[in-house]
């Protein structure tokens, strides 16, 4: 029996709080774990940012990136590794790059999902270009604004057709608040979407491969609040529904972590509003409570992963889903379901749970122990440090610290299944 090493990169930019639990939880795993006739441990190292050789070797086994999304060197180098390396990456660069909003709601709507109806406008503004004039002469047609509008239906939101964190995005009510809106948006293309009017449940369901975690989102509450700390706010078949809604987004686009948003209509209805979210927030400053459970489903899958030599799904392969989404006669929910079930097979769910029982079995206890000491207080503080001004960062250490604390005393006695968060089913 060889006693080999898989090595975790962690690929980072301003991330503070996550990675350094991250790393402190797997040093105190002290991971040793029988692997076809190896004895396996696991290392993680954050990944530097320096000139690269095209033709130079991958040391890394498994690659969690938060950076792709936006500096294009370690993309590229990402890259590189999967084409040559055979890296595996959290989340799929080139799916990351190419797949925006826009792309994911026309993707949903041909599967069958409720997306509301949304338009793309063109710019009210253009980046000079020596093309521009002669085609916008001859091709941009003159629209009414308000009929788009009416068209769509009031009330509705407008917002970036590739998002980007809340930015642009504003309620419009009325024909005059359209126009205004559109006005303000210089260059950015827009969607107009129609607004879920009434609803009574805003959820956001963080998806880490085949692992799942519901959240009560109140998006009308101070950022440190929007995660509330509800329980029981949906049914266990409710919760199936936004459990196959968000694995089937994320597999389809080839992410392992993205969250999905979605409202529940007053007709009862789940409506997925916000889902191209591959590079979602993980910070202690918003998750507070939520934040244990994302660190450890960052740990069992990028563990997992990692141990097994998971292989990296170079491209996407869409066909199963269409072949579903063409059946006749087959219901939403059955569709929904039947896409699940490609989901859990393409992230491996029961061999990920087997291996998470066999092999992680003292995550859970490891985890907790780690969440009541002065080490995770400490990364709670640097995170709050460099985001809150001198005087708030006691308070609001103490206040995230705090809630933490609070998902111990939940958990102190039932530890959540590795596969599927029980909490927001009841």
């Amino acid at each position: 029996m060889a006693n080999v090493t898989r090595k975790i990169g962690l690929s980072l930019g301003a991330d503070l709080c996550w990675p350094a639990c991250y790393e402190q939880i797997l040093e105190r795993l002290a991971l040793s774990i029988d692997w076809q006739g190896d004895r396996v441990a696991v290392e993680s190292e954050r990944v530097t940012i320096e000139p690269f050789d095209l033709r130079q070797s991958c040391r890394y086994d498994v690659v969690l990136d938060r950076l792709t999304h936006w500096y294009h060197l370690s993309r590229e180098w990402i890259k590189k590794a999967v084409l040559m390396d055979g890296l595996y990456v959290l989340n799929n660069p080139w799916s990351v790059q190419a797949m925006e909003k826009h792309t994911s709601y026309c993707a949903m709507i041909k599967l069958g999902m409720p997306i509301p109806e949304t338009w793309m406008l063109p710019p009210k503004s253009y980046v000079p270009t020596a093309d521009l004039q002669p085609t916008l002469k001859r091709y941009a047609r003159l629209f009414d604004l308000g009929a788009v509008g009416r068209e769509v239906g009031y009330p509705a939101f407008i917002k970036p057709y590739d998002g980007g964190g809340w930015r642009g995005v504003s309620r419009v009510d009325d024909d005059a608040k359209l126009r205004r809106g559109y006005e303000d948006s210089g260059n950015t293309v827009l969607h107009v979407q129609k607004a879920v009017d009434p609803f009574d449940r805003f959820v956001r369901c963080i998806g880490f491969g085949p692992q799942t975690h519901l959240v009560s989102y109140d998006a009308d509450a101070p950022l440190h609040d929007r995660y509330t700390r509800d329980k029981d706010f949906v049914t266990a078949a409710e919760a199936q529904t936004l459990r196959d809604t968000t694995l089937t987004i994320n597999t389809f686009f080839g992410w392992d972590f993205n969250s999905c948003e979605a409202l529940r209509g007053g007709d009862g209805v789940w409506y997925p509003i916000d889902f191209a979210n591959a590079c979602p927030d993980s910070q202690v400053t918003s998750l507070h409570y939520h934040f244990p459970w994302l660190v450890k489903a960052y740990l069992r899958w990028s563990i997992y992963c990692a141990v097994t030599k998971r292989k990296m799904r170079r491209t996407l392969d869409w066909e199963p889903y269409y072949a579903i989404a063409d059946l006749p006669d087959m219901s939403y929910p059955e569709r929904l379901r039947a896409y699940g079930k490609i989901a859990e097979e393409r992230l491996e769910a029961a061999r990920f749970e087997e291996f998470c029982a066999k092999h992680l079995g003292h995550l859970d206890e490891v985890a907790w122990e780690f969440f009541g000491t002065q080490a995770a207080k400490t990364a709670v503080r640097e995170k709050v440090n460099a985001l809150f001004p001198a005087h708030e960062v006691e308070a609001f250490t103490s206040l995230f610290f705090g809630r933490i604390q609070e998902w111990r005393a939940d958990n102190a006695s039932q530890q959540a299944s590795p596969l599927v968060s029980k909490r927001g089913a009841k």
